[in-house]
């Protein structure tokens, strides 16, 4: 059997997406698959039931399939702390934090590490959904690129390319890609998929004829744009959610801190139709909020300052109506936060917090990694810990007043928690099925995107 490498012309060209719907059309024709991203770079992360850390794409892709995360889905995890500094996430488990220069410079050390996960998939595996990373033709960069070029030529993958339309220029960034791909690639690309369309595809019938007789390349279909809003991977698929809610009970505010990570706490908030949900990167009058959420952080103090600079902090501190903190943001809510051990800063930092919890938060150097089901808030919820930063009082949540806060991520998917909370804060909002909606948005979009691919072209490639 061939597995498939998808390779985007440009970032954000929908790789992600692209990769679960030709792994789930896969599946439905009886093979058994896997998704795969040799080395991912995000702050938006996910534990694994073996407390291993891998990128939220391939533990959703995973999800959407039916298949238990591993790290062997994405060996190397690269996570941006700031100040050209960022931390190697390899096999699961933190290896240091490094400059992107000695990254580059050590690249070939991870190379069998990837190799060594690729093969333990085959082995179990029929077919691997490989998805690669930003371009695969930064010429500058292909004897470093793991996750497009190394994979694709060291197991011989299959390709689909997959094009942008509203990036514009989809002509040129196919036909560049295409032509800058090695012989070796170009004989094994089976494709091109045209993303986000929107308007009369008639319109596109002579692109279609362009790229088929001009470019000598098979379009694989010409997908829609339809806002999916799950499984965000980083700050740019963040920013391109969509929200039509003619009357919402609830507006949240969500605090966009610099580096804000796990963005897909917020999910659960964006697909509700009662809660509207706006992020906030500056100044801003916070009392017109029913909520105020600070998320999760990979720089914890830093953006402790930032909020400090933007005079979000003061406004914070004013603040009578619900706040609720998740992990950095959690953290946030204490005395102070200590990094005497280095762990997120270069040098020891002791930072002051909002001051709504009678403790302290210390840094130790051992990451706590655990996905479980906690007792939190009289309720049994499920979530993940992801965290450096501890607490002797509080060490997994803590409720008075209007503060409420947890170490523990994806607390929204608990509809029970959620439904309860946001009641609380307005008695005519009305429960909301998540899980439900997951699963029937998942479902919609996969049908409708196979509806516009060439099926069975994809299936004669791995064949």
């Amino acid at each position: 059997m061939n597995s498939i490498s998808i390779f985007g012309t440009s970032s954000d060209s929908g790789k992600s997406t692209l990769t679960f719907v030709i792994a789930k059309i896969l599946q439905e024709h009886g093979y058994s698959v896997v998704p795969f991203k040799a080395q991912n770079v995000s702050n938006n992360s996910k534990v694994c039931e073996d407390g291993s850390e891998i990128g939220i794409a391939q533990y959703f892709q995973a999800q959407v399939i039916n298949v238990k995360p591993t790290y062997h889905m994405n060996p190397v995890l690269l996570k941006i702390e700031g100040n050209g500094r960022s931390q190697i996430v390899v096999d699961g488990k933190v290896l240091k934090t490094t400059t992107p220069r000695q990254y580059y410079k050590e690249i070939d050390a991870l190379k069998p590490i990837v190799k060594k996960n690729f093969e333990y998939l085959q082995s179990k595996y029929d077919i691997i959904v490989a998805e690669g990373a930003g371009s695969p033709v930064e010429l500058n960069l292909m004897d470093k690129d793991l996750a497009n070029t190394y994979v694709a030529s060291t197991f011989n993958t299959k390709i689909i390319l997959v094009a942008d339309i509203e990036k514009g220029g989809v002509f040129a960034s196919i036909y560049g890609t295409y032509a800058l791909l090695s012989e070796q690639l170009k004989k094994n690309v089976i494709g091109v998929v045209i993303n986000k369309f929107r308007g009369d595809l008639t319109l596109f019938e002579e692109g279609i004829n362009i790229i088929q007789d001009r470019f000598n390349l098979p379009v694989l279909g010409v997908v829609p744009y339809i806002p999916f809003n799950l499984g965000f991977e980083d700050s740019a698929s963040l920013m391109n959610y969509s929200q039509v809610k003619a009357n919402p009970k609830l507006h949240v505010a969500v605090i966009k801190f610099p580096k804000m990570s796990n963005y897909n706490d917020i999910e659960p908030l964006i697909a509700n139709d009662e809660v509207y949900v706006d992020f906030i990167s500056g100044a801003a009058n916070l009392e017109v909020y029913d909520l105020v959420i600070l998320p999760g952080t990979k720089s914890t103090i830093a953006d402790l300052k930032w909020l400090k600079k933007t005079g979000l902090f003061e406004a914070l501190k004013k603040r009578t109506k619900a706040i609720y903190g998740i992990c950095g943001g959690y953290q946030m809510m204490f005395n102070n936060i200590i990094d005497d051990k280095n762990i997120e800063n270069e040098q020891h930092e002791k930072e002051s917090g909002l001051g709504f919890i009678e403790d302290e938060i210390y840094f130790q150097e051992q990451k706590i990694l655990k996905n479980s089901s906690y007792d939190l808030f009289g309720l049994l919820l499920d979530g993940f810990e992801i965290h450096n930063g501890v607490s002797k009082k509080h060490q997994l949540f803590y409720e008075k007043d209007h503060i409420k806060g947890a170490f523990i991520h994806g607390i929204f998917d608990n509809d029970n928690f959620t439904n309860e909370y946001f009641k609380s804060l307005n008695h005519n909002y009305v429960d909301f099925n998540f899980q439900e909606y997951k699963k029937n948005k998942i479902k919609t979009f996969v049908d409708t995107i196979k509806e516009s691919l060439d099926v069975k072209r994809i299936l004669d490639s791995v064949s």
